[in-house]
């Protein structure tokens, strides 16, 4: 739900969104987007951890390089990129990983973004697998490390940098993507290349990439080792309050979620007449197994009707028709995937990020 007055921005490439903040520039989709299978390019959600951003690209001197614990180093162009390898396209969801952190009880700190910090797309590029072979990767590689053109604002500031185990680098999945929904990517979204890590959270993604480098150890550095980081072995990333975890790893998959798109929270509908429910469901990949709803607030579960499924990586759509007598009601929705996981009543971490508790929708039914 957009809160009251939330203050909206437009930039070139980009259609009316929430601001977060505007540097680095932080906007999030409106809801009313999520209704669609796929999200438009001008509306997906922008995310950017330093505020310097070149205001321009020029594609003919553009180059990936690719460098490290490989046989041959590369500096790859756009041209190469699209003539050289095979084109792969992937349907996935990219979603931040402090998503709906405005809701977490007690409040933490950190972007306080409502549910708007994702987007499902087309992408299309090529495998990491082709580039890193290509390559020559060495045997004992182990870590793959990930940067783009976002520069600190100051020395003191690290680069934001990410990595993966080479394993997972490796798996086939893992691509750079040069388009989204049938388009170049916009330069908010990282163009005019993006890593897409599908099924794990969008800090892993990313955008203006330039520079691959492979390590024969494991990689170090702030954006890895000390940010990002969730209680380890525990569901959701849980912990109290007044009982932090004292183990932490680097955030990974998502978890599974849905939630209400339509109607919004706090919405009056007519007495008697039918209501649609609709929403959207997602995990890192297993799959969504059934979508369910509660018009007494938890006490019973009706299935939903499921959208055909777009892809594993992609979100699931769902609706729900029911016709409310006059009063309030405290609707509750709750995913479950394949592999059994489902959602918790309620979920809290420092940091504010995983939020996947069971979604409250608030409608009042008058005649």
């Amino acid at each position: 739900m957009e809160a009251p007055g939330a203050e909206t921005i437009t930039w070139e490439g980009k259609n009316e969104m929430l601001l977060l903040t505007d540097r680095p520039p932080n906007y999030e989709t409106p809801l009313k987007y999520f209704l669609l299978d796929f999200t438009p390019n001008d509306v997906f959600f922008v995310r950017w951890h330093l505020s310097g951003l070149p205001s321009a690209i020029n594609e003919d001197t553009f180059r990936l390089r690719i460098s490290g614990n490989v046989k041959r180093e590369m500096a790859l162009s756009m041209n190469d990129l699209e003539t050289k390898f095979e084109p792969v396209s992937l349907n996935a969801l990219c979603a931040c990983a402090g998503n709906a952190r405005s809701f977490f009880d007690p409040r933490v700190p950190g972007a306080q973004w409502k549910n708007g910090a994702m987007g499902n797309a087309r992408w299309k590029g090529v495998r990491l697998r082709d580039i890193l072979e290509s390559a020559g990767l060495r045997e004992n590689s182990m870590n793959v490390s990930f940067n783009g053109m976002d520069e600190p604002p100051l020395s003191s500031v690290p680069d934001f940098v990410k990595s993966l185990d080479v394993r997972h680098a490796m798996d086939g999945e893992v691509m750079i993507a040069y388009e989204m929904n049938g388009e170049k990517l916009p330069l908010l979204n990282g163009y005019p290349l993006k890593l897409v890590v599908p099924g794990w959270y969008a800090t892993y993604w990313v955008g203006m990439l330039n520079e691959i480098v492979v390590y024969a150890d494991t990689f170090k550095g702030y954006w890895m080792d000390k940010a990002y980081q969730v209680p380890k072995a525990v569901p959701n990333g849980n912990e109290s309050p007044d009982s932090l975890a004292k183990k932490t790893v680097p955030i990974n998959k998502m978890d599974i979620r849905s939630l209400f798109v339509s109607p919004e929270s706090g919405s009056i509908v007519k007495a008697g007449v039918p209501c649609a429910l609709q929403g959207i469901a997602f995990d890192g990949g297993d799959g969504i197994a059934k979508v369910e709803l509660s018009l007494d607030s938890g006490h019973s579960w009706q299935e939903c009707v499921l959208h055909q499924s777009l892809g594993k990586y992609a979100w699931r759509r769902w609706n729900y028709s029911f016709v409310p007598l006059e009063g309030t009601y405290h609707l509750e929705v709750r995913a479950t995937g394949l592999n059994g996981e489902t959602q918790p009543v309620h979920q809290w971490n420092r940091s504010g990020y995983m939020r996947n508790e069971i979604e409250t929708l608030k409608l009042k039914a008058v005649h």
